[in-house]
């Protein structure tokens, strides 16, 4: 392991306990020898990371520290660019233009054989075959969800029957052929999926809903990866 991605993954070592770790821990996960983990932690002290703690005693990372750019190891590079070249190719104008200013940024400031590993990462992503073909604005969707407020939906389902219904949007999903909102419906009474390419309008309400969005999440989750349901019963939970 090259010494700078040494560093960087006792950084990540620290980060995850909230309590001082032995000196010997940190060694034993690094693979390394204890005197060379002292070397190491003093380094990441002279680059400014709150490292506290001592021979004997532990040592404890104090939120804060930010990572220099060269902190990069090359599988996390290839990882960031697939990630963005996925983004740039199915998802949603802002969303799309938002991981290109990203990706800018991080560049910039990346080491040139560090820029050049990333704009030469040979990770592709398959063809788009998703069309853009929304009326309605996304970016209020996503507001909602951030701000965990109601929408009022006027949806056609997949036979054209229209409906107009309050939701409480929850997620937002990217797939390759279509995005869907995920949200509890309260004239059903339960978590209904909602194409996005068959919303006819929709307005952001002031009224936030009255449970926390990561509680819901969770909760979808947990009826979805549930015990296997009868498929009758999976298709109408699926129907808005």
């Amino acid at each position: 392991m090259a010494r700078s991605e040494r560093l960087l993954s006792l950084l990540q070592i620290l980060r995850r306990h909230r309590h001082p770790v032995s000196g010997s821990t940190l060694a034993g996960e690094l693979g390394v020898s204890i005197r060379t983990l002292y070397r190491d932690i003093a380094t990441l002290q002279a680059q400014g990371a709150d490292i506290e703690g001592e021979p004997g005693v532990g040592y404890v990372l104090r939120p804060g520290f930010m990572l220099p750019p060269l902190m990069f190891s090359q599988g996390e590079l290839e990882a960031l660019m697939l990630g963005f070249r996925w983004v740039q190719k199915f998802a949603d104008t802002p969303v799309t233009k938002a991981a290109s200013d990203a990706l800018a940024k991080i560049s910039a400031v990346l080491p040139a054989d560090l820029r050049d590993e990333l704009e030469n990462t040979a990770l592709l992503v398959g063809p788009r075959k998703i069309v853009d073909s929304e009326i309605v604005d996304l970016t209020v969707l996503r507001a909602a969800i951030r701000r965990e407020r109601k929408v009022h939906l006027a949806y056609a389902d997949g036979a054209g029957s229209a409906s107009e219904r309050t939701v409480w949007p929850v997620a937002l999903g990217y797939f390759e052929e279509t995005r869907m909102l995920v949200a509890w419906c309260e004239w059903r009474q339960g978590y209904r999926h909602f194409r996005t390419d068959r919303m006819q309008a929709l307005t952001l309400l002031d009224a936030r809903y009255p449970r926390r969005r990561a509680a819901m999440l969770k909760e979808w989750r947990e009826t979805e990866m549930g015990p296997r349901r009868p498929q009758a019963a999976r298709d109408a939970k699926s129907q808005p």
